[in-house]
């Protein structure tokens, strides 16, 4: 009977967040390892479920960078790079809203509906929900490649409501009909500030952001936006992590609440860091 009484007061202390974040849009972008291993991808699927169970909006914005890759080499598609990036042509456009809006956010629906809840899939040409533009990153023509301009959140407002979870692949066209990628980090952003979300949530390969990058023990759990700069000046914040870092503060300059940088590697981190006083990885406020 005790080891019952203490896994009641575990759920209880739970309670205030349970509270807290009822009816709140959290937007998590899931991508990285945590969208190939099986394990790690079922505990982020329960995670999800769990949190629209107890009345919590979740809506997830999906990547897919690696499935790509594996179906323009097994359509043998001649792949170009410049400057080390791979350039988007018009079959490589086709082939990467296929895998996304296709195979992937599919599959993830299916997940989400084998655990009782109610999910539908979408990408950004569905309800008009991205309009994007061509972008030219570092100056370069990487070709089909855009950035969300605007979005339009009444499809997704329309499943929230509904009490859907939106699973969203972050590919779109523009009116002429031309097919763009879009990087699904910057997607999840434009969608949390379309929906003013209480929290943006980046399931990523890492534990956080640390100041020693070789001691998993000096992660930053808590990032002031003002602190951001001096961080990237000082080298804290290096490499790839600037560009997800500098999404993070433009998150909460847009009107988002907390935007939360995970390891989705780390089972149940979803709910460890909703429904736990110390939290993991970095959140920046």
């Amino acid at each position: 009977m005790r080891e019952y009484v203490q896994k009641v007061n575990i759920l209880m202390e739970s309670l205030p967040y349970i509270k807290e974040f009822k009816d709140k849009i959290v937007v998590i972008k899931y991508g990285g390892v945590a969208l190939e291993d099986e394990r790690i991808r079922k505990t982020i699927i329960k995670d999800v479920a769990m949190m629209k169970l107890i009345g919590i909006n979740p809506v997830l914005v999906h990547g897919g960078g690696i499935q790509i890759t594996d179906m323009i080499k097994e359509v043998n598609h001649e792949s170009e790079f410049i400057d080390g990036l791979r350039k988007t042509d018009k079959k490589s456009a086709q082939i990467t809203q296929m895998v996304l809006a296709g195979k992937i956010n599919k599959k993830i629906v299916a997940d989400i509906l084998a655990e009782g809840v109610a999910a539908v899939g979408i990408c950004g040409t569905d309800g008009n929900l991205f309009e994007v533009e061509k972008i030219l990153p570092n100056g370069q023509d990487l070709g089909y490649v855009g950035e969300v301009k605007h979005v339009n959140p009444k499809i997704l407002t329309t499943l929230i409501q509904g009490d859907f979870v939106p699973v969203i692949a972050p590919v779109s066209t523009t009116p002429n009909g031309d097919i763009y990628n879009i990087n699904a980090d910057f997607a999840a952003l434009a969608v949390a500030a379309g929906l003013n979300a209480q929290k943006l949530i980046f399931l990523s390969d890492i534990e956080g952001v640390k100041r020693d990058i070789f001691d998993r023990n000096s992660i930053i759990s808590h990032l002031k936006v003002d602190d951001v700069e001096k961080y990237i000046e000082d080298g804290t914040i290096t490499g790839g992590m600037i560009p997800k870092i500098q999404s993070c503060k433009k998150a909460i300059e847009q009107g988002v609440e907390s935007v939360h940088i995970l390891d989705g590697r780390l089972e149940h981190s979803l709910l460890l860091e909703i429904f736990t006083p110390q939290g993991v990885g970095t959140m920046i406020e």
